[in-house]
């Protein structure tokens, strides 16, 4: 099998903007003509077919409903609550191995993380379906459209309490997170009387609860009068507050401080931990001129030479390692026929490793630092899960994970045959990181084989055990576990 190597440049791209290397994609950058070139394709995914990742929506039905209808099929026992959102997790990581649309599902995550709602919320549920279409319609959008959208959504109301909100009782919760989390930050000079007025603008947004969970405006629950936060006022004075609440979301959307830390956000994300004020400054500034537009922030970021200088300085999450790992293995899942199928039990194999899509508990989302993800015990996690899926083609079928999927063999990461071993482990690099092995990962891989670097070796030499060895290897050395 041919390898594709990409230079440096273009792995940072690809590392930084996708769900983990494989040699189609390797072969996409290449024919984009680079990874900058094929970024700047990615920021349009209308234009990029995505059959293997459209087709994965059918392997989940039990998803597709509308919230009424879920709920009536929770209640009558047809799909419980509890199976439906791992479902809908399930169908996110198989887009994300499958999908052609690689920044926009990069993206998904990305605001879903910020604009979070946890998957398992008691009342939020019944709405996280319509809540994923909808920051999955403005991930390339503008941020200002998507958080008018996101704060009103009957999930966010449920999952932080807004919808139970009245002008005799405001609740705090939303008007809180949407400065501390969604917005400005907890250092963006909001004080306590903020908190009360961005929460008295957000009275009114109701939910139908049992059963039909539609979303509907009560003027009668609006809270009346001036409102001011953070230099927005408005006189409030209707009891439909919905043009006015609008107002409010796109000011925040805009404010400088919002542009800072969303800049700041991205680029801790996407650059490294510690990005010179320099770097935000200038994403910010993309951000304000651009009207809160996000391929143009993105744009800005990938241009600035602190990025393109920045690779393997960010700690894949124990989730993204998992599905690189897929990618890079060849591992294909199949449409599940029952619960050991690939595609369904590989949820429980991510909630073993602490992380599953959408699974953090808090509104804050899941933590972006390296630190969150370097602890001893997840790179434990890390080693095992890698031997539990480069091992799995050896399983034979019928167990947990080797249903309904398919296996490279360990044959086809070979080049031809006999070769210097050393010239083996760099085509098998290739093949599975997109780049060679550095002279200390072949060392190391020498030394675990018994197998000078310099010898020539056969198809007799290298057996399924000896390439699983090499897979083993590769996948936990720094340039797989960082991207």
């Amino acid at each position: 099998m041919s390898a594709t190597p990409l230079g440096a440049r273009d792995r940072l791209f690809l590392n930084r903007f996708s769900f983990g290397h494989t040699n189609q994609l390797a072969k996409q950058v290449h024919s984009a003509g680079g990874g900058r070139a094929w970024f700047e394709k990615q920021l349009h995914p209308g234009s990029i077919k995505d059959t293997k990742g459209n087709q994965v929506k059918a392997w989940f039905p039990d998803v597709w409903y509308s919230p009424s209808k879920l709920y009536e099929r929770n209640e009558s026992g047809v799909a419980n609550w509890w199976e439906v959102m791992p479902d809908l997790a399930r169908w996110t990581m198989m887009r994300r191995v499958y999908s052609s649309h690689q920044l926009h599902e990069v993206m998904v995550d990305f605001w879903s993380n910020l604009l979070h709602v946890p998957l398992g919320d008691d009342y939020a549920w019944v709405g996280r379906v319509d809540y994923d279409k909808l920051i999955r319609k403005h991930a390339l959008g503008k941020f200002d459209d998507m958080l008018v959208k996101a704060i009103t959504h009957p999930a966010m109301g449920l999952s932080l309490d807004n919808a139970f909100s009245t002008k005799d009782a405001p609740n705090e919760n939303l008007g809180r997170e949407l400065l501390e989390l969604h917005t400005v930050g907890v250092d963006g000079g909001y004080t306590e009387r903020d908190v009360k007025n961005s929460s008295r603008m957000l009275t009114g947004y109701r939910v139908d609860m049992w059963p039909t969970y539609k979303k509907h405006y009560e003027p009668d629950d609006h809270w009346t009068g001036t409102i001011k936060v953070l230099g927005f006022k408005s006189t409030n004075r209707s009891k439909d507050g919905r043009k006015a609440t609008e107002k409010y979301l796109r000011y925040l959307a805009h404010h400088p401080k919002t542009a800072k830390r969303i800049a700041q956000r991205l680029c801790v994300k996407f650059v490294h931990d510690n990005p010179s004020s320099g770097l935000v400054k200038h994403v910010a500034a993309a951000w304000t001129h651009s009207g809160t537009d996000i391929k143009a922030t993105l744009r800005a970021m990938v241009s600035h030479p602190e990025f393109l200088g920045s690779a393997n300085q960010k700690v894949r999450s124990p989730l993204e390692e998992t599905l690189a790992t897929i990618r890079a293995l060849g591992i294909k899942p199949h449409k599940p026929t029952d619960d050991n199928a690939f595609a369904r039990a590989l949820y429980w194999s991510v909630s073993g490793q602490g992380m599953t899509p959408y699974g953090w508990p808090a509104p804050n989302g899941f933590p972006e630092v390296n630190v969150a993800w370097s602890s001893p015990g997840r790179a434990l996690d890390s080693l095992n899960a890698q031997l539990r899926y480069a091992s799995l083609a050896s399983w034979g079928t019928g167990g947990w994970l080797t249903t309904d999927v398919g296996f490279k063999s360990y044959h086809s990461f070979l080049p031809p045959l006999p070769a210097r071993f050393g010239s083996v482990i760099n085509h098998v690099s290739i093949t599975l990181l997109g780049e060679p092995a550095t002279p200390r990962m072949k060392d190391g891989i020498a030394l675990r084989t018994g197998i000078g670097l310099n010898r020539r070796v056969g198809r007799s030499a290298m057996d399924d055990n000896r390439v699983k060895q090499i897979l083993i290897a590769l996948l936990g050395t720094p340039a797989h576990l960082t991207r």
